[in-house]
Protein backbone atom coordinates (compact mmCIF):
# COMPACT_ATOMS: atom_id res chain seq x y z
CA UNK A 1 0.00 0.00 0.00
CA UNK A 2 1.65 3.38 -0.98
CA UNK A 3 2.69 5.93 1.32
CA UNK A 4 -0.05 8.58 -0.59
CA UNK A 5 -2.85 5.82 0.06
CA UNK A 6 -1.87 5.21 4.07
CA UNK A 7 -1.94 9.35 4.22
CA UNK A 8 -5.02 9.34 2.90
CA UNK A 9 -6.67 6.71 4.67
CA UNK A 10 -5.13 8.36 7.97
CA UNK A 11 -6.75 11.63 7.60
CA UNK A 12 -9.92 10.37 7.13
CA UNK A 13 -9.86 8.19 10.47
CA UNK A 14 -8.37 11.41 12.02
CA UNK A 15 -11.32 13.37 10.79
CA UNK A 16 -13.45 10.55 11.74
CA UNK A 17 -12.02 10.92 15.49
CA UNK A 18 -11.70 14.53 15.65
CA UNK A 19 -14.40 13.83 15.09
CA UNK A 20 -28.80 -1.84 52.77
CA UNK A 21 -31.78 -0.94 53.91
CA UNK A 22 -33.16 0.84 56.99
CA UNK A 23 -35.29 -0.03 60.04
CA UNK A 24 -33.79 -2.05 63.26
CA UNK A 25 -29.77 -1.39 64.12
CA UNK A 26 -28.19 -4.83 62.44
CA UNK A 27 -27.22 -7.59 64.36
CA UNK A 28 -23.39 -7.12 65.56
CA UNK A 29 -20.42 -9.02 63.87
CA UNK A 30 -17.10 -10.37 65.56
CA UNK A 31 -14.45 -8.90 62.74
CA UNK A 32 -12.37 -11.33 63.62
CA UNK A 33 -14.41 -14.06 61.99
CA UNK A 34 -15.33 -12.06 58.73
CA UNK A 35 -13.74 -12.35 55.69
CA UNK A 36 -11.66 -8.96 54.23
CA UNK A 37 -13.75 -8.62 50.89
CA UNK A 38 -11.72 -9.15 47.79
CA UNK A 39 -11.50 -6.71 44.87
CA UNK A 40 -12.28 -8.05 41.91
CA UNK A 41 -9.24 -9.10 40.07
CA UNK A 42 -9.05 -8.12 36.14
CA UNK A 43 -6.00 -8.93 34.06
CA UNK A 44 -5.13 -7.72 30.73
CA UNK A 45 -6.46 -9.15 27.87
CA UNK A 46 -5.01 -9.66 24.20
CA UNK A 47 -7.31 -9.99 21.19
CA UNK A 48 -6.53 -10.98 17.56
CA UNK A 49 -8.08 -8.55 14.80
CA UNK A 50 -11.16 -11.46 14.33
CA UNK A 51 -11.92 -11.43 17.51
CA UNK A 52 -12.88 -8.42 18.29
CA UNK A 53 -14.07 -7.38 14.51
CA UNK A 54 -16.69 -9.93 14.55
CA UNK A 55 -18.65 -8.61 17.73
CA UNK A 56 -18.00 -4.82 16.24
CA UNK A 57 -19.33 -5.53 12.67
CA UNK A 58 -23.00 -7.20 15.05
CA UNK A 59 -22.81 -3.88 16.99
CA UNK A 60 -22.34 -1.34 13.88
CA UNK A 61 -25.36 -3.33 11.87
CA UNK A 62 -27.41 -2.73 14.68
CA UNK A 63 -26.63 1.08 14.75
CA UNK A 64 -26.86 0.78 10.88
CA UNK A 65 -28.11 -2.21 8.83
CA UNK A 66 -26.36 -0.91 6.22
CA UNK A 67 -23.15 -0.71 7.80
CA UNK A 68 -19.72 -1.23 6.48
CA UNK A 69 -16.51 -1.08 7.59
CA UNK A 70 -13.76 0.79 6.07
CA UNK A 71 -10.64 1.04 8.51
CA UNK A 72 -9.39 -1.58 11.16
CA UNK A 73 -6.25 -0.94 13.42
CA UNK A 74 -4.45 -2.24 16.78
CA UNK A 75 -3.58 0.29 19.39
CA UNK A 76 0.01 0.24 21.21
CA UNK A 77 -0.30 0.09 24.55
CA UNK A 78 2.43 -0.24 27.58
CA UNK A 79 0.54 -3.51 28.03
CA UNK A 80 1.98 -5.05 24.64
CA UNK A 81 4.26 -4.64 21.89
CA UNK A 82 1.55 -6.03 18.95
CA UNK A 83 3.59 -8.60 18.48
CA UNK A 84 2.24 -12.54 17.61
CA UNK A 85 -0.80 -9.94 15.99
CA UNK A 86 -2.27 -9.42 19.33
CA UNK A 87 -3.37 -6.32 20.77
CA UNK A 88 -5.42 -4.70 24.08
CA UNK A 89 -6.85 -2.40 21.95
CA UNK A 90 -8.67 -2.60 18.75
CA UNK A 91 -10.32 0.24 16.98
CA UNK A 92 -12.99 0.06 13.44
CA UNK A 93 -14.63 2.56 11.72
CA UNK A 94 -17.97 1.70 10.03
CA UNK A 95 -20.06 3.91 7.58
CA UNK A 96 -23.95 3.50 6.56
CA UNK A 97 -24.07 5.00 2.86
CA UNK A 98 -28.07 5.33 3.76
CA UNK A 99 -27.16 8.19 6.49
CA UNK A 100 -24.38 9.46 5.23
CA UNK A 101 -22.58 9.34 8.84
CA UNK A 102 -20.32 6.93 10.11
CA UNK A 103 -18.84 5.82 13.89
CA UNK A 104 -16.01 4.32 15.95
CA UNK A 105 -16.02 1.49 17.72
CA UNK A 106 -13.18 0.10 20.03
CA UNK A 107 -12.63 -3.65 21.40
CA UNK A 108 -10.44 -3.29 24.90
CA UNK A 109 -9.13 -5.70 27.04
CA UNK A 110 -6.79 -2.63 28.46
CA UNK A 111 -5.90 -1.70 32.27
CA UNK A 112 -4.60 1.80 30.98
CA UNK A 113 -6.77 4.65 32.81
CA UNK A 114 -6.44 6.19 29.39
CA UNK A 115 -7.66 3.34 27.04
CA UNK A 116 -11.05 2.85 25.74
CA UNK A 117 -13.81 1.08 28.60
CA UNK A 118 -13.36 -2.55 28.77
CA UNK A 119 -15.31 -4.55 26.41
CA UNK A 120 -16.67 -2.78 23.67
CA UNK A 121 -17.83 0.86 22.95
CA UNK A 122 -18.63 3.43 20.21
CA UNK A 123 -18.35 7.22 19.39
CA UNK A 124 -20.65 9.71 18.21
CA UNK A 125 -22.23 9.26 14.88
CA UNK A 126 -20.34 11.90 12.56
CA UNK A 127 -20.87 12.98 8.61
CA UNK A 128 -17.72 11.22 6.66
CA UNK A 129 -15.66 12.32 4.49
CA UNK A 130 -16.45 12.27 0.56
CA UNK A 131 -13.68 9.47 -0.29
CA UNK A 132 -14.98 6.95 2.44
CA UNK A 133 -17.61 5.13 0.09
CA UNK A 134 -14.75 4.27 -2.25
CA UNK A 135 -12.85 2.78 1.01
CA UNK A 136 -16.11 0.65 2.06
CA UNK A 137 -15.53 -3.09 2.21
CA UNK A 138 -17.54 -6.51 3.11
CA UNK A 139 -16.70 -7.84 6.51
CA UNK A 140 -16.40 -11.54 5.07
CA UNK A 141 -13.81 -10.41 3.04
CA UNK A 142 -11.14 -10.25 6.17
CA UNK A 143 -10.18 -14.18 6.58
CA UNK A 144 -6.55 -13.98 7.29
CA UNK A 145 -6.51 -13.14 11.16
CA UNK A 146 -3.83 -10.48 12.26
CA UNK A 147 -1.63 -13.25 14.04
CA UNK A 148 -1.44 -15.14 10.33
CA UNK A 149 -0.59 -11.91 8.87
CA UNK A 150 2.03 -11.40 11.58
CA UNK A 151 3.73 -15.05 11.02
CA UNK A 152 3.94 -14.18 7.37
CA UNK A 153 5.79 -11.11 8.18
CA UNK A 154 8.21 -12.52 9.76
CA UNK A 155 9.26 -14.80 6.82
CA UNK A 156 9.75 -11.26 4.91
CA UNK A 157 11.97 -9.42 7.00
CA UNK A 158 10.07 -9.22 10.00
CA UNK A 159 12.21 -12.26 12.37
CA UNK A 160 15.32 -10.39 11.80
CA UNK A 161 13.79 -6.89 13.35
CA UNK A 162 12.84 -8.67 16.39
CA UNK A 163 15.64 -10.27 16.28
CA UNK A 164 17.90 -6.70 16.56
CA UNK A 165 14.81 -5.44 19.13
CA UNK A 166 13.00 -8.22 21.19
CA UNK A 167 10.60 -5.15 21.99
CA UNK A 168 9.88 -4.32 18.72
CA UNK A 169 6.69 -2.72 18.15
CA UNK A 170 4.19 -4.13 15.73
CA UNK A 171 0.97 -2.53 14.49
CA UNK A 172 -1.59 -3.45 11.96
CA UNK A 173 -3.95 -1.61 9.82
CA UNK A 174 -6.51 -3.11 7.56
CA UNK A 175 -8.23 -1.36 5.11
CA UNK A 176 -9.69 -1.86 0.92
CA UNK A 177 -7.19 -0.73 -1.13
CA UNK A 178 -9.43 0.14 -4.52
CA UNK A 179 -6.38 0.33 -7.29
CA UNK A 180 -5.75 -3.24 -6.67
CA UNK A 181 -9.35 -4.29 -5.90
CA UNK A 182 -8.02 -6.12 -2.29
CA UNK A 183 -8.76 -6.08 1.27
CA UNK A 184 -5.05 -5.39 2.62
CA UNK A 185 -3.22 -5.81 5.76
CA UNK A 186 -0.59 -3.50 6.10
CA UNK A 187 1.71 -4.80 9.31
CA UNK A 188 3.93 -1.76 10.74
CA UNK A 189 6.93 -2.52 12.35
CA UNK A 190 7.46 0.61 14.33
CA UNK A 191 5.16 2.59 16.91
CA UNK A 192 3.38 4.60 13.46
CA UNK A 193 3.72 5.42 9.98
CA UNK A 194 6.12 7.97 10.62
CA UNK A 195 8.80 6.34 12.30
CA UNK A 196 8.82 2.45 10.74
CA UNK A 197 11.36 0.28 9.97
CA UNK A 198 9.52 -1.49 7.98
CA UNK A 199 6.50 -2.40 5.94
CA UNK A 200 4.67 -5.78 5.03
CA UNK A 201 1.81 -6.03 3.21
CA UNK A 202 -0.25 -8.76 2.93
CA UNK A 203 -4.01 -9.96 0.82
CA UNK A 204 -6.71 -9.83 3.95
CA UNK A 205 -8.71 -12.80 2.25
CA UNK A 206 -5.80 -15.46 1.31
CA UNK A 207 -2.89 -14.52 3.18
CA UNK A 208 -1.01 -14.06 0.49
CA UNK A 209 2.49 -11.76 0.89
CA UNK A 210 1.53 -8.43 -1.73
CA UNK A 211 4.80 -6.46 -0.75
CA UNK A 212 7.80 -5.50 1.74
CA UNK A 213 9.30 -1.96 2.17
CA UNK A 214 10.39 0.55 4.47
Amino acid sequence: MSTARLATIAASIALALGLVGCGSTPPTTNPSNVAAPQAEQKSVVLYTAKQCFSSMVNLAQRWQPDALPFHLESELTSETTGQSGKSTIWRAMFASRTRGTMKSFACSGSLEPSAPTRGYSSSAETAYPPNVPTLLFEPSYLQTDSDQAYATTLEHGGASMIKQDPKQAVVYLLDWDAKQKVLAWSIIYGKSQADRKGICTLNAATGAFLRAGK
